[in-house]
């Protein structure tokens, strides 16, 4: 057990440990304890990545797909949000999400569940408010280390946008973004949370030729949420 410790293979010596205080696992072949033992190190292991992927991905809420209330009106699709689950095969294909709205129906719930449902399946992802995105790499770009932070989230499996086009972008922000679709486009899965439709989204770009071409690296190969109805909040009411 020592050994295995110092080789951090701990979910071997939590099985072995087991196996020592249970009875009947002595009534087992050789054969069927080491399959066990090697059971639980894969789990450990599993656990321990995934906890790891969890905790890189910032999610702004704790949110999980199967949790998500399709009681309140909100026009939710149960077989939408089934489809996009499914093992997360839109982030396999390549393939954006836009979860549409007005505020407080719930728009980042659904967001930061999809991403912690790719997390599950074995992929990144990363959560990041619009506003603080481009903070981000308006000070990359004053220190030099914008490449750096580009090519670290072209990397990223998931990158969820939320509160997109809340506000008209600055000549820095499309051009900065135009390298972020760029670098994603068919390689990567970006999710953007907008109250806008996407039909406003040219106009909060700006600059014709860049909207363009960041609408065609996004919309073309994008699933929809769209949702409607009254904030949550306000039927929740204080806290």
């Amino acid at each position: 057990m020592q050994k295995l410790a110092a080789m951090k293979l701990f979910g071997m010596v939590d099985a072995l440990k087991t196996q020592e205080l249970d009875p009947t696992a002595r009534e087992l072949s050789f054969l069927e304890r080491l399959a066990m033992i090697v059971d639980q190190q894969w789990s450990w292991r599993e656990n321990k990545a995934l906890a790891r992927r969890l905790q890189l991905a910032k999610l702004r809420l704790n949110a999980c797909a199967e949790d998500i209330d399709y009681r309140a009106a909100r026009g939710l699709d149960k077989s939408v949000i089934r489809a996009l689950t499914q093992e997360s095969v839109w982030v396999r294909n390549h393939e954006n999400v836009f979860v549409l709205g007005p505020t407080g129906v719930g728009k980042s719930y659904i967001a930061c569940a999809l991403a912690q449902k790719a997390c599950r399946d074995g992929y990144s992802a990363l959560y990041t408010r619009a506003a603080a995105l481009f903070r981000e790499l308006a000070l990359a770009r004053a220190d030099g280390s914008l490449r750096h932070l580009l090519a670290r989230m072209g990397r990223i499996d998931v990158l969820v946008v939320d509160d997109w086009a809340m506000a008209p972008l600055s000549e820095s922000e499309r051009r900065d973004f135009w390298e972020i679709c760029e670098d994603r486009y068919q390689t990567r899965s970006t999710i953007l949370t907008s109250q806008l439709p996407v039909s406003k989204w040219h106009d909060q770009i700006g600059d014709p030729t860049a909207a363009d071409g960041i609408l065609d690296r996004l919309v073309h190969n994008a699933h929809r949420v769209e949702m409607r109805g009254d904030s949550m909040r306000r039927k929740r009411g204080p806290e």
